[in-house]
């Protein structure tokens, strides 16, 4: 795998509560096109909940933005806000990305998850 767990470890971002991950951020770990990825998941909605997937607010993208080192196109410059994935429904894109790349970087992303997750437990003790 091409990418390092701290690198996708950054690509982890808490909004409304909930640790998620942009879809474009996504696809760049799976290593396909944004726009691949959103039609995998147009095709297999009914498998992505509001408790797996949203749509970002025009204001959370803001927010979300200004938090980026360097502004990008790629985040930028959209038609719609971009949608973000909690812990399930990263684990749910594995059901509809079934190729070797897919499956290491769930693999791995799920492991940072638990990591977090325990880190969270481990703090507030």
């Amino acid at each position: 795998m091409n990418f390092e767990l701290e690198q996708i470890k950054e690509m982890i971002y808490v909004i409304r509560g909930q640790k998620v991950m942009l879809n474009s951020d996504l696809a760049k770990l799976y290593g396909v096109e944004t726009k691949v990825l959103n039609q995998a998941i147009k095709r297999n909605l009914r498998r992505f909940p509001d408790d797996f997937m949203f749509r970002l607010s025009i204001d959370e993208h803001g927010i979300l933005r200004s938090q980026f080192v360097t502004s990008s196109l790629e985040h930028g410059g959209r038609r719609y806000q971009p949608l973000v994935f909690t812990e399930n429904g990263v684990a749910m894109l594995s059901s509809i990305l079934k190729s070797e790349t897919a499956i290491d970087v769930n693999i791995a992303i799920m492991r940072i998850f638990t990591k977090l997750r325990s880190f969270l437990v481990w703090r507030r003790s």
